[in-house]
């Protein structure tokens, strides 16, 4: 059985420059809060994130955009973040604000190898700029693309030692989805169990999905 416990100083060998990153989360709830950090503390810049929001100026991923570490944002909102829209505004940050479902559907096609999916959601407003446009029996739809990252940062509640996951609660949320859609997932676990403790129809993210566990000390 692959090894996949790896400490912090190990998970930040893998970040670099100009990455694109998804992150669980939403508001900071199911954002993995110590290689967040880890991620601030290796000092590199540059990168696209890819979330639901950028949370508070002090939770989430939000201290990643107070320290202007990121280029780019893909996320549904941004509003409880007043410094991801003051650099928004004074043009230090690109930000591409996502319908909230439309997102998720767009990861989603990133994860199963799709080429995109229509939807009615934006047609007539500033979303649809730049966007194909397919009508189909009388109704105009936009052609999403999908979305896939370098690196997914996932939390969790329980992970077994190949990596599968339990989720608690609303701390589910975009987790599951980013695990499929990028080229390398590390998981932050609460605690870290053998494998056969999980039961296998409660596991909602298998192990092979998993590249990395990333807890702080052996269980």
């Amino acid at each position: 059985m692959k090894n996949k416990h790896i400490d912090i100083q190990q998970a930040a060998e893998h970040f670099r420059d100009g990455m694109t990153i998804m992150v669980g989360g939403f508001m900071g709830v199911g954002t993995p809060p110590n290689l967040v950090e880890a991620l601030l503390n290796s000092g590199v810049k540059d990168l696209t994130l890819i979330a639901n929001d950028t949370a508070f100026v002090d939770t989430g991923i939000g201290p990643l955009i107070v320290n202007g570490r990121v280029k780019k944002v893909i996320a549904s909102h941004i509003g409880t973040n007043p410094e991801t829209g003051r650099q928004m505004i004074a043009g230090e940050l690109d930000v591409e604000l996502v319908p909230q479902g439309t997102l998720i559907e767009r990861i989603r096609c990133g994860g199963a190898g799709l080429g995109g999916f229509l939807t009615p959601t934006g047609v007539g407003t500033v979303v649809e700029e730049g966007k194909q446009k397919i009508t189909i029996d009388g109704t105009e739809y936009l052609l999403e693309l999908p979305l896939r990252a370098d690196l997914a940062l996932i939390q969790a509640h329980q992970s077994d030692r190949q990596g599968n996951l339990t989720y608690q609660l609303t701390a589910r949320n975009f987790n599951p989805l980013i695990a499929l859609a990028a080229d390398l997932v590390m998981a932050e676990p609460d605690s870290l169990v053998e494998v056969g403790h999980i039961a296998p129809d409660a596991v909602m993210t298998p192990a092979a999905l998993i590249d990395h566990i990333v807890y702080p000390k052996e269980s």
